[in-house]
């Protein structure tokens, strides 16, 4: 009776309502995502499509590195309650934190690109694609902030829609390409990168004029007094989170990246299912002012990511069967990875409630420093290791056992923290009453 209880009452909440907004945007985005990287996959083959992988990789982690924890400090004070033009002082002095950190690592990683490509990879036919994807940092930072300004101020049709139109555009452009026979790495990167810049200026239609307000050092005190932790979370997981593909790309061949990408980008979905429900949680934990309100909300969002999970699950037999008709014969080899990033990426998800306690209600994101760096201690030992031994066999099982660290590890910290919560709330009330 309880659990039907508690059951009806996350299928009625507010969150739940958010959530299928959030995810029927992220279900489409998905979609479009899953299209753009089949008609690229199939039509560049294993071994190009490994190189643009590699690329598409470079973008992310190096643009999660110079985001300096500044995305998750605008979700923090934006959505809290608080005056406008504070509000607007956050987002604009993350603007100018981001564009400074890009203009510097683009200048520096074009000169060094030559350098660093042969000391990591080994492989010379890298280095244009790496400096395409130093231009292309800039665009997921910009879009990234804008974004998750939308985000805080729990505008989620708008969120939904601004992504749908991206991805829609970007999977038109790669049609378009095809169509007048110059569909290859270097359209496609350039495609690829240029849409989130696009994304960037659209977004500020939706957003208040935040480019026109003064005095937003006034706040770089707090803003950055936040994100120093979340920032070298941030540099450690981005690191930690796609060392597989980079240690891959040095120990294997292209031909194997490209099948282990294509592995990887079936997966997508439950990290994006995962950011459609941190969209909504986020915000709502900030504002929560008692334990007991915490408790009750994480509960109804544990079971709703137990559930989702199952699911997942469920259909994973059909996905398998899926898989060679997909991307074709040349890609059969994975499905076994595939196997295993599933699951891994399922333990994720079932993570999600306590990572986004310890952020946006405990406000302690310093813990993250610790388990992120247990992360990459994982992810570059076991993974050079299994890598080495076993191929993307032995990548998919080190990013499941990555997975499994980050959920464990917060999920004993919040627990205690309740729990020596409760004791405390039990004393002082024996106090008062003794009193």
């Amino acid at each position: 009776m309880f659990f039907i209880r508690d059951l009806k009452s996350v299928v009625t909440s507010k969150t739940i309502n958010h959530f299928l907004i959030t995810s029927g945007g992220t279900a489409i985005n998905g979609l479009l995502g899953l299209f753009f990287y089949i008609i690229v996959a199939r039509s560049l083959g294993p071994s190009v499509y490994g190189t643009l992988a590699v690329a598409i990789a470079a973008i992310t982690t190096i643009a999660d590195i110079a985001d300096l924890g500044i995305d998750t400090a605008v979700i923090r004070f934006v959505g809290k309650p608080a005056k406008s033009d504070t509000a607007l002082r956050f987002i604009k002095l993350g603007l100018e934190v981001k564009l400074a950190v890009w203009f510097t690592i683009l200048t520096l990683g074009w000169v060094l690109a030559p350098l660093i490509v042969h000391s990591i990879f080994l492989k010379p036919e890298f280095i244009e694609p790496f400096r395409l994807a130093l231009i292309g940092v800039g665009g997921a930072l910009l879009f990234s902030l804008t974004t998750h300004a939308i985000q805080a101020y729990q505008k989620f049709w708008a969120w939904s829609l601004v992504n749908i139109s991206m991805n829609s555009l970007r999977l038109t452009a790669i049609l378009a390409l095809t169509a007048f026979g110059i569909f290859n790495l270097q359209t496609t990167l350039i495609t690829y990168i240029t849409v989130p810049f696009l994304g960037f200026f659209i977004t500020l239609f939706l957003l208040p004029n935040f480019l026109f307000v003064k005095q937003e050092r006034s706040v770089s005190r707090e803003l950055l007094h936040y994100s120093k932790w979340v920032a070298l979370v941030g540099i450690l997981t981005a690191i930690g989170s796609r060392l597989d593909t980079f240690i891959s790309a040095r120990l294997l061949t292209t031909t194997e990246v490209g099948i282990y990408a294509a592995a990887v980008q079936l997966t997508i979905v439950v990290p994006q299912l995962v950011f459609a429900l941190a969209t909504v949680v986020a915000p709502k934990l900030s504002s929560l002012d008692s334990q007991q309100k915490a408790i009750t909300y994480l509960k109804k969002l544990q079971l709703l990511v137990l559930g989702l999970s199952t699911g997942g699950v469920i259909l994973l037999p059909l996905m398998i069967y899926f898989i060679p008709l997909i991307y074709g014969q040349d890609y059969r080899a994975s499905v076994t990875p595939f196997i295993i990033l599933f699951i891994a990426q399922l333990v994720f998800l079932l993570s999600l409630p306590v990572h986004q306690a310890i952020f946006y209600y405990f406000s302690k994101p310093r813990l993250f420093t610790w388990t992120a760096l247990g992360q990459l201690v994982i992810t570059a030992v076991l993974g050079w290791v299994l890598i080495s031994k076993w191929g993307i066999l032995g990548a998919s099982l080190t990013i499941l056992f990555s997975n499994i660290f980050n959920f464990v590890v917060p999920a004993v910290w919040v627990i205690y923290q309740f729990k020596k919560g409760d004791k405390s709330e039990q004393e002082k009330y024996l106090g008062t009453y003794l009193s």
